[in-house]
């Protein structure tokens, strides 16, 4: 018994590896992408159905990939707008037993049984999040790099709130209760923006992106610096 348990357990390994291998290999060079995160449980006429495909073709059309969750609700809005535009819209389906099923406006798909591997590649190939009204599942995403981010565990980039009616409560606790328990500081509330405009989600991303081009730019010119000074301090050899 204990011998079959360990041999499950094995093949769980491989499984596990294989997703994290597949997601590796079709989303390294995607470019520049964005993960927009909601509710499965929007529907079509909702107002953030309808401003979510709004978001997500205004940045596509601006040159970034659009990454969602695949399946129905806001991550079918976002990958609509992308697609509508002709751009990458990519779907990061998940097995469940209900409520997930994959939207048609994906054009590259990929599937996963474990959350974890997935959440990898959220975070791994985005330089921002956009959280629509959602769930259990869009906090949990907002949280772990919002964590993530605090403990420098990963580049800061824009994690961006959108929907003041809806979102504004859950800030609401953090400035009045987190804060007055100490439980976060003043600083760690910078790494979130919030707002209704989606002109202004395209305005945080191509800053954050002009910021990081900007630094990469810097670090690339301190290497061939680098690279010079010891080729010219390199002493020859008789």
């Amino acid at each position: 018994m204990v011998e079959d348990l360990k041999g499950k357990e094995t093949w769980r390994l491989f499984r596990i590896m294989s997703e994290f291998i597949e997601g590796f290999d079709e989303l390294s060079e995607i470019g520049p992408a964005v993960s927009i995160f909601g509710s499965a449980r929007i529907g079509k006429n909702n107002k953030y159905y309808k401003k979510t495909v709004e978001v997500s073709h205004l940045l596509s059309k601006n040159g970034y990939t659009i990454i969602t969750g695949g399946g129905p609700g806001i991550m079918e809005a976002a990958n609509k707008g992308a697609s509508l535009n002709g751009g990458a819209s990519i779907g990061l389906n998940i097995t469940l037993p209900k409520e997930q099923k994959p939207n048609r406006y994906q054009n590259r798909s990929l599937h996963f049984k474990y959350f974890f591997a997935r959440k990898v590649m959220f975070v791994k190939y985005a330089i921002g999040y956009v959280c629509m009204p959602g769930g259990y599942g869009t906090l949990d995403e907002f949280f772990e790099a919002l964590t993530l981010i605090q403990t420098h565990k990963i580049y800061p980039f824009p994690l961006i709130l959108f929907g003041r009616e809806y979102w504004a409560p859950l800030l609401d606790f953090m400035k009045k209760t987190m804060m007055k328990h100490k439980t976060i500081t003043p600083e760690d509330l910078n790494f979130i923006d919030i707002t209704d405009s989606p002109k202004e989600v395209l305005n945080i991303i191509n800053r954050h992106m002009d910021k990081k081009m900007k630094l990469i730019k810097g670090s690339q010119a301190q290497d061939r610096e680098s690279g010079a000074s010891k080729v010219k301090n390199r002493k020859l050899v008789p």
